[in-house]
């Protein structure tokens, strides 16, 4: 069944060049809002609308406006080349484009190119921050061109990387060939002198420059180019973007300014804009204004001459008229034309943005007698590049000054000479991935806007703060009187995050590097420093938060990191039996028999750098990187490999017991990959036992406990490792779906320093039974603590007493020697 367009419109001849250029769709013609309504009902894969809005009793604005309650369909208006207001309020109500008459098929079927093919991509349902940088891209009244290279201009390995419609247009060229050149390929070559000095102003920051480019045909265009240089994190090569104005219709009238003195005023009558000759006074006294003074400012000629009703100064917005007489009399001193981009307030107290060019007119004894030009409303073009410059400068959800802000600011310090004490002071909520998981991205973008509304409350004249990356932010400090100082703004950020985050029950780091001679010209030095901070105050407590400031020996352990996280990501990426992780093996005892009920498996790491690395180390880093994963997966299947081994030499009711980080059992699917690796290697899912430490539910209780639940459905038993150790509830005790709960190896030792009638472990003991799960003591050493245990009901029991974490073969060994239950 074809796809259908609707269109709203009365004139036929209109009707025939769409029905003729998109004859692949069913065309719907409707004459009146109401029967555009009904087909909107009817049909349900209408996926373009046009919509007339130059005809009231078609009711275009209204059909715009009830379209909401239609997700499926997009629409682009039809509307009058005069018709500038209305296109714009259309495009407020949701409008995707817009065609001016008399309507061109050629045009009609580029259009419909462009935006079924976008349709057909996104579908508009949600906002997607690249879909609206295309859409302002493509449809910008401003030619745009992205470009790679050290300086747009004399690099020769410079191309262009992307072009807009309208840079086409300009250039007189098709995609496919600026694609293949530069700027150096289409600007004249006369226009080459000032490139070096251009260069110059664009590694600086922005710049503005005036070009002649020449066309496919031959002609020469002049162009205005305000050339932004922009940062990328992701690489070192940099990157402009360049938003390009037909200038040649200004510059003929530049040229008729200086040339035809005669014809003068009948020119500047007719002219668009705001032409002009004023006095060099105080209140720019207008001896002279054109027509167009009405549409730019909603003041007829006749109220600014001689100042009647208001002067030209009263128009200009009050922050610019310093700036503005500034310049003129720098163009004046130095007979110099003059051009200058600032903001009028209309008759109706709007802003537009507008271009003065002019020059100042001289007397026989060289001072100036009167100024002439003209003023441009240039209020789109302007709104285009400040949007696209918040886009780059700004975070989408919090609004506030991103990474490439930050990097700008601490550089521009540094050159100025700052003499102040100054600082970073990074915030890590890298914890807020376990909220995403649990409640959905949308859920935790909202979040991180209250967070960034909290931390603003901290900021002041000397205290900035930046959203630098996703979960990050960064307090720049200026003019702080020492460490202490810094010391108990933490302390602040830690009280603030606490109020906010205390219902969600997450953790962070806070990062703090103090800026001083042997790092202020390093701007990415800092800011490394600054993470690597951050990530060490993380002290592993769900709920807490701490501060640390940086030093040597950070680097050096973050370096050692590093290391590990290179060998685990080889490991996760490969598919090979990699011996650098394997398992080692701790029986657990049963004490009714004195025999073994099971194993529990612990992870080892070798690398060739540090050797065998402490389990507590590289576990901690694979849950940073969440490599604990993929690796996760990889441990389950060796101890499920060995627990198969078991089953094949006749050991049918050993059990393994392996750990289960907080990532893991919370990831989308983890459930699912376990039982396919059961089924997979065909062991018997009553032979194993999952450990989860309390630290892993108390923050995601709910969601634990559901796939905790699904587990126990096929047989898995689950354990509440280090109990005792964590926050744990006896209320979030009871509703857990757990089998087991291990002691925590502190309450065992206690049984040697206490005295037994006084030691509580007795009491975790009860509690548990009653609870109905069984008991396994960790870290028995002594004689005396397995007899106590013993008199207290536990069940089982692990450590060094028995025998210490061995190797397969070692543990076979054991079985063979002491029996299994």
């Amino acid at each position: 069944m074809k796809d259908k367009i609707l269109v709203l419109n009365d004139n036929p001849q209109e009707q025939n060049i769409i029905k003729n250029v998109l004859g692949e769709y069913e065309i719907l013609v409707a004459q009146s809002y109401d029967k555009a309504l009904e087909f909107l009902k009817k049909y349900s894969n209408i996926k373009l609308v046009f919509v007339d809005i130059s005809s009231r009793h078609l009711n275009g604005f209204k059909l715009l406006s009830d379209m909401y309650q239609y997700p499926g369909p997009q629409s682009i208006i039809l509307a009058e080349t005069t018709d500038i207001e209305n296109v714009k309020e259309g495009m407020k109500l949701g409008a995707l484009s817009y065609m001016f008459r008399p309507l061109d098929g050629d045009a009609l079927k580029s259009v419909m190119e462009v935006h079924i093919e976008k349709i057909d991509e996104y579908g508009f349902k949600i906002f997607n921050p690249r879909r609206a940088f295309d859409a302002v891209f493509d449809t910008a009244p401003i030619g745009i061109a992205m470009t790679l290279g050290k300086c747009p201009f004399v690099d020769i390995n410079y191309k262009f990387l992307r072009t807009n419609s309208k840079f086409e247009q300009i250039t007189g060229r098709k995609k496919e060939e600026l694609l293949s050149l530069g700027w150096k390929d289409i600007i004249t070559p006369e226009d080459f002198d000032e490139e070096v000095e251009n260069c110059l102003k664009i590694h600086s920051g922005n710049c503005t420059i005036e070009k002649r480019i020449r066309k496919t045909d031959g002609s020469l265009a002049w162009v205005k180019m305000f050339v932004v240089s922009i940062s990328n994190v992701f690489s070192s090569i940099p990157s402009h973007i360049c938003f390009v104005q037909d200038i040649t219709a200004e510059k003929m009238i530049e040229y008729n300014l200086i040339e035809s003195e005669r014809s003068k005023e009948v020119l500047l009558t007719h002219l668009p804009g705001l032409a002009f000759r004023c006095l060099n006074d105080e209140n720019w006294t207008m001896l002279f204004v054109s027509n167009g003074s009405y549409e730019l400012t909603g003041y007829y000629p006749e109220s600014l001459l001689n100042n009647r009703d208001l002067s030209y100064n009263d128009l200009i917005a009050p922050e610019y008229r310093d700036r503005l007489r500034n310049e003129w009399d720098r163009c004046i001193k130095n007979h110099e034309t003059f051009k200058h981009e600032y903001e009028i307030i209309t008759a109706k107290g709007e802003r537009k943005w507008v271009i003065e060019m002019g020059q100042p007119i001289y007397n026989d004894q060289g001072e100036p007698e009167a100024l002439e030009g003209i003023v441009l409303d240039i209020t789109d073009r302007k709104s285009v590049e400040l949007n696209l410059r918040y886009y780059f400068e700004h975070d989408r959800w919090t609004h506030l000054k991103n990474r490439n802000v930050l990097e700008k600011h601490l550089y521009e310090d540094y050159m100025k000479g700052e003499t102040v004490k100054r600082a970073v002071v990074g915030v890590n909520l890298g914890a807020m991935y376990f909220i995403t998981l649990s409640h959905g991205f949308h859920y935790t973008q909202e979040y991180v806007r209250n967070i960034a509304r909290a931390l603003e409350s901290l900021c002041t004249d000397n205290i900035t703060l930046y959203n630098t990356y996703e979960y990050r932010f960064v307090f720049y400090i200026k003019g702080y009187k020492d460490k202490d100082e810094i010391a108990l703004f933490c302390e602040k950020i830690k009280s603030t995050l606490d109020s906010v985050l205390g219902v969600e029950r997450i953790g962070g780091g806070i990062g703090v590097v103090e800026i001083d001679k042997d790092n202020e010209y390093n701007v990415d030095l800092i800011l490394r420093n600054l993470l690597i901070a951050s990530e060490r105050a993380v002290n592993g407590k769900p709920t807490e938060f701490e501060y640390c400031f940086f030093d040597v020996e950070m680097e050096v352990q973050m370096n050692r990191e590093k290391d590990i996280q290179n060998d685990l990501n080889k490991i996760a990426t490969t598919n090979r039996n990699d011996d650098n992780l394997f398992l080692l093996y701790q029986p657990i005892i049963d004490l009714s028999s004195n025999k073994i009920y099971g194993f529990e498996a612990l992870s080892r790491l070798n690398t060739k750098k540090y050797g065998v690395v402490p389990p507590l180390e590289f576990i901690n880093i694979a849950e940073k990187t969440r490599l604990i994963i993929p690796i996760g997966v990889k441990i389950i299947r060796k101890a499920f490999g060995f627990l198969k081994k078991l089953e094949n030499m006749g050991y049918g009711n050993v059990n393994i017991s392996i750990n289960i980080s907080a990532i893991q059992l919370i990831y989308s699917d983890f459930a699912q990959v376990v039982m396919n690796i059961i089924d997979e290697m065909e062991i018997s899912p009553d032979n194993i036992t999952f450990e989860i430490t309390e630290s892993v539910y108390v923050a995601n209780y709910d969601k634990v406990n559901e796939i905790i639940g699904q587990l126990r459905l096929i047989g898995i038993h689950i354990a509440i490792d280090d109990f005792g150790k964590g926050y744990s509830s006896l209320a979030a005790e009871l509703g857990l779906q757990a089998n087991c709960l291990k002691i925590d190896k502190f309450f065992i030792d206690s049984i040697m320093t206490t005295d037994p009638d006084k030691a509580i472990t007795s009491d975790i003991i009860s509690m548990a039974h009653k609870l109905g799960h069984y008991v396994i003591a960790e870290g028995v050493e002594h004689e005396l603590q397995k007899k106590y245990l013993v008199n207290c009901g536990c069940e089982k029991v692990q450590g060094f007493l028995f025998s210490k974490p061995v190797n397969k073969d070692e543990a076979i060994s054991l079985l063979m020697e002491m029996g299994t239950v």
